[in-house]
């Protein structure tokens, strides 16, 4: 049956799905990177697509911006039979360390909102990547090329709280940038069973107020984007 957000029907949804949060980053990763791309669903701007990636069956999903929305939408893909998640997105960067367009592969989520709060009953717990997902990233980093960073991630609720204050101090801590739903993509995968990952590019310093150039910003999605598929194509391989 379809499900009350993600309105679409088991079969529509590939195994395998890229979780962007922005509906049009969502269209253009299906028509710039996906083989005979169809749209599944357009309910509340959700949009999501179905197409082939060097023959492998492939999903792009729009999760909306924030846990709670991201949350919704990670599960109703579960019911809908999709088996492994990755989010592709932005972050900032905690530290100078993280240059404007890299590759960040998180290996797990410091869990600052609210959502996994309520989902865990504020019970402590540490919502972490898929080992297999994350290995499979850092291949297709290393093989591409691409400047990539793994590690620690934050994920906030507040996108204008953060201050460079806050950033340094969980620098300090291991943190490498600040996004805002990997640790309830991350949590809802381990509750049913599914894979999950979160490849971001870095799109400013928290000590920046301005993003870095679309040029740059652009060319390090692009990266991120065929890491993610071609991460897909090497687990698709070993399933």
């Amino acid at each position: 049956m379809s499900q009350i957000h993600v309105r679409a029907q088991p079969g529509d949804v590939a195994p395998y799905v890229l979780l962007p949060g922005d509906p049009n980053r969502a269209r253009h990763i299906a028509e710039t990177y996906l083989e005979g791309a169809r749209e599944y669903t357009s309910h509340r701007q959700l949009l999501g697509f179905t197409g082939t990636y060097q023959g492998v069956r492939v999903s792009v999903q729009t999760t909306g911006m924030g846990c709670p929305s991201a949350a919704i939408v990670a599960e109703e893909l579960a019911r809908l039979g999709a088996r492994t998640l990755i989010r592709v997105g932005t972050l900032g960067g905690a530290t100078p360390s993280v240059a404007p367009g890299d590759l960040v592969i998180a290996t797990a989520a410091v869990p600052n909102d609210g959502t996994t709060r309520q989902m865990l009953g504020g019970a402590p717990y540490a919502p972490a990547a898929s080992f297999e997902v994350v290995e499979a990233s850092v291949q297709a980093a290393r093989a591409s090329g691409a400047p990539h960073h793994v590690g620690l991630v934050m994920t906030e609720d507040a996108f204008y709280a953060s201050t460079p204050e806050h950033a340094r101090l969980w620098a300090g801590r291991g943190v490498l940038g600040f996004e805002m739903e990997a640790s309830a993509i991350f949590l809802v995968a381990a509750q049913r069973g599914l894979r999950a990952a979160c490849l971001t590019a870095c799109s400013n310093d928290i000590g920046d107020p301005q993003l870095v150039p679309d040029d740059v910003l652009a060319a390090g999605v692009d990266r991120m984007v065929r890491v993610a598929l071609d991460a897909i194509v090497t687990l698709a391989a070993r399933d």
